[in-house]
């Protein structure tokens, strides 16, 4: 019989049960205690429910406290000596200091999780002294044998993965590293070992990425290390996102299994196969399922690759698998019941994926007759969904056709424009700014709802609205900022509130998923023609500048960013899509320009991330993503400021890509990454403005001045001062009033000091 198991579950709960668990801890109306009570019963509903559903092989240690990367690191005793940590098991109080930040310490760089919308806290080795502080999973194997009566599967951060997504090391100090880290996994493993665990799944995605000959010898010392020291553990050796280029080392490692993404690594991993066979010692983790995707999986396909797949390996050697975790997709389809039927008829969330699962791995072993009824089910929908007018929209269709053909140019070089724009705003040396959006308050939130509800009219909302932007104009202007915004108080989501309001989108009542922390989204669909419908932004932008002689920003969302952060559909390409969006965005930039908004900031902080794995597809997708931008920005007046935003990725292989956006201000993270961004300028030329944020908003503690003006001293070694904007890292949303104010004043405090020691040398 062939087996199914997936590589994790969403930790989010239906309800967003861990969401509201963490944030009341963190507000201090949760004791610990019952914190630990409520993520428990969280957990166990996870895998009760993965159970139920008839998953033979189920993850456990996929759960986390905050994020899985710093959980490894707070297993091996990683701590920052920033948080003067001292003793075995990390505390609550420091794991959550190292993601969010303290009074007296800054929070750990986060970013990425490879090329997904998920963040992870980047470890930070440094001075450490790693030791096993305690087996995590260990204790969440025995929590479900325990509770649940489930042989479970620890899942862990495999050696190679952890030490090469951490920082605090030099290159040449890799191997003394992986000498101190190698021991501790080891350990932790031979503990599974004796605790009569029979899979452990050892995630290795970095093998999905370029990897040199030391690291594959390192991969090599692992793994036969492991073999060595654990002989009887069953190792499922797992890699996602992406096909694995050194297939023979891989797949010649001494381990149980190996684990491979048949859905976004499906050529190249098949290929694998075909040409150079499957060890017969092995199982092979058959990943058909998308771990990333909403879509129903086409079954007929996939139990058409599983079969061939059963034929070059065997069944008996056959695990049915997600292709990665299932942390981000949505929980359940069951709760949507405002999509239109052809939708989410075609829709797949974790629950449902579970499902498709079980039906795959008892076709393989039964025959494709045992579930002849799900195949024709699924045919139907789909097929439905393919032929909806939504997805047949011939006016977009030949508009975006003939827009993508030619080449999107501002009229004039940036130099040109820098003068005119200069002349027109008359901005002092290093004008201050924010990055678009202020605190959402619990007001704020409670008059949208209403709203929503239908309890508050039209007029009612839109006076709340206005009143909000009087209120933050006004503190804008007595704190002295330069360039102002009108502050999003209308908008739930920078992606969501634009899809809103285009057509193509549809949007779920509770397709939650984890971006970071407890930082949740409920990405759009994108599962139509994208068509652009009626101005999205002028009304509260116009207003907020009639409350103000000082520039007020237009903000809107770029539309690499809608595009990476959405669920999109896939019968048409990624970059198809992207100029659809390019095309509705540029209407509403010449909407703004044409009502009197003459600065326009199109934020792109998801370009990056949208990054392929593979290097040889790096020059295509940024080809085609700066292309969407210019088409959305390029049909502007000389003297429109165009403006854009990136944060939280690492950009030092792209610089020429972002100066190729032709964008006349970008505004880029530095503070969390501790200046790490700077050096990248120390070592390329930038000749267009740019603002390096210089305080992480992401951390509720408020920067002293003087770290600020440390970051502006050594952006100022770098950049030209004449083009030099100062601004914080991100968005305000989700900070609170007072932490925002007092932040915006040291950073107006700091600018005045940066201004009055390097005037004279501008």
């Amino acid at each position: 019989m062939v087996k199914s198991s997936v590589l994790g579950y969403p930790r989010i709960g239906e309800n967003r049960e861990w969401k509201k668990a963490l944030e009341a801890f963190w507000a201090g109306k949760l004791e610990e205690s019952e914190l630990h009570t409520q993520l428990q019963e969280i957990r166990l509903n996870h895998l009760r429910k993965q159970q139920e559903k008839g998953i033979d092989i189920i993850p456990v240690n996929d759960f986390s406290y905050y994020d899985h990367v710093l959980d490894t690191a707070a297993m091996f005793g990683i701590v920052p000596k920033r948080f003067a940590y001292t003793g075995s098991v990390v505390p609550v109080s420091v794991y959550y200091g190292i993601a969010r930040g303290t009074k007296d310490a800054a929070a750990s760089e986060m970013t990425k999780w490879f090329n997904t919308n998920y963040h992870y806290i980047v470890p930070e080795l440094n001075e450490a002294q790693p030791v096993l502080t305690e087996n995590r999973p260990l204790q969440a194997y025995r929590e479900a044998k325990e509770k649940l009566g489930i042989e479970g599967k620890p899942v862990i951060v495999g050696p190679l993965t952890f030490l090469k997504l951490s920082k605090g090391y030099k290159a040449t100090e890799t191997d003394a590293w992986l000498d101190r880290l190698l021991p501790l996994y080891v350990q932790l493993l031979q503990e599974l070992e004796s605790e009569g665990v029979q899979w452990v799944q050892i995630d290795e995605p970095i093998l999905t990425t370029k990897l040199s000959g030391d690291d594959l010898q390192r991969l090599k010392t692992i793994y036969v290390t492991i073999a060595a020291k654990v002989p009887a553990l069953n190792i499922m050796l797992q890699t996602y996102f992406e096909s694995v280029d050194n297939y023979n080392d891989i797949v010649t490692l001494p381990v149980k299994g190996i684990g491979l993404d048949f859905v976004h690594g499906l050529s190249g991993n098949l290929s694998s196969i075909k040409a150079l066979g499957f060890p017969q010692d092995k199982v092979l983790g058959a990943g058909v399922i998308d771990g990333r995707g909403i879509w129903r999986a086409a079954l007929g396909e996939k139990l058409g690759l599983l079969e061939e797949l059963a034929e070059l390996v065997t069944a008996e050697r056959l695990i049915v698998q997600s292709s990665c975790s299932l942390l981000h997709v949505p929980v359940s389809t069951d709760r949507e019941t405002k999509l239109p039927s052809e939708l989410k008829d075609a829709l797949a969330f974790a629950d449902e994926k579970l499902g498709e699962l079980v039906l795959l791995s008892t076709a393989v072993s039964k025959g494709g007759s045992a579930i002849a009824g799900e195949l024709k089910e699924c045919d139907r929908a789909l097929q439905v969904l393919k032929l909806s007018n939504a997805r047949n929209r011939k006016d977009v269709q030949d508009a975006v056709a003939l827009i993508s053909t030619k080449q999107p140019e501002r009229s004039k070089p940036f130099a040109e424009r820098h003068t005119a724009q200069q002349k027109k705003w008359q901005l002092p040396l290093f004008p201050t700014t924010t990055i678009g959006s202020f605190p959402q308050s619990a007001e704020v939130r409670k008059s949208r709802q209403l709203w929503r509800k239908g309890e508050w009219s039209d007029e009612q909302y839109a006076a709340f609205i206005r009143e909000q932007i009087d209120i933050w104009i006004k503190l804008q202007e007595e704190t002295g900022l330069d360039v102002l915004v009108h502050g999003e108080f209308e908008r739930t989501d920078m992606v969501e509130f634009f899809g809103e309001k285009l057509e193509g989108f549809a949007f779920t009542q509770n397709g939650w998923v984890q971006s970071y922390g407890s930082r949740c989204v409920k990405p759009p669909i994108i599962y139509g023609d994208v068509a652009y419908k009626d101005a999205m932004t002028v009304e509260e932008t116009v207003y907020a500048q009639s409350k103000t002689t000082r520039p007020v920003k237009g903000m809107l969302t770029g539309p690499i960013t809608i595009l990476n952060w959405s669920f999109v559909r896939e019968d048409i390409t990624r970059e198809q899509v992207a100029y659809q969006l390019a095309y509705g965005i540029r209407q509403e930039v010449e909407a703004l320009e044409q009502a009197g908004i003459g600065m326009i900031q199109v934020d792109e902080p998801a370009v990056r991330e949208g990054l392929p794995l593979k290097e040889e597809e790096h020059a295509n997708y940024l080809s085609w993503a700066v292309k969407a931008f210019r088409i959305s920005t390029c049909t502007v007046k000389d003297t429109t400021q165009i403006h854009t935003h990136m944060c939280y990725c690492e950009f030092h292989d792209m610089i020429d890509s972002i100066e190729a956006m032709d964008a006349d201000v970008i505004s880029i993270e530095t503070s969390r990454s501790h200046g790490e961004m700077i050096h990248s300028f120390e070592e390329n030329t930038y000749k267009l403005g740019i603002g390096l944020g210089v305080y992480d908003i992401h951390s509720p503690r408020v920067p002293a001045v003087e770290e600020m003006t440390d970051m502006i001293d050594r952006a100022l070694h770098v950049l030209d001062p004449k083009l030099f904007w100062i601004n914080p890292d991100c968005g305000l949303k989700t900070r609170g009033y007072e932490e925002t104010i007092s932040s915006l004043r040291n950073m107006v405090e700091a600018t005045k000091l940066a201004r009055e020691k390097y005037t004279a040398f501008v």
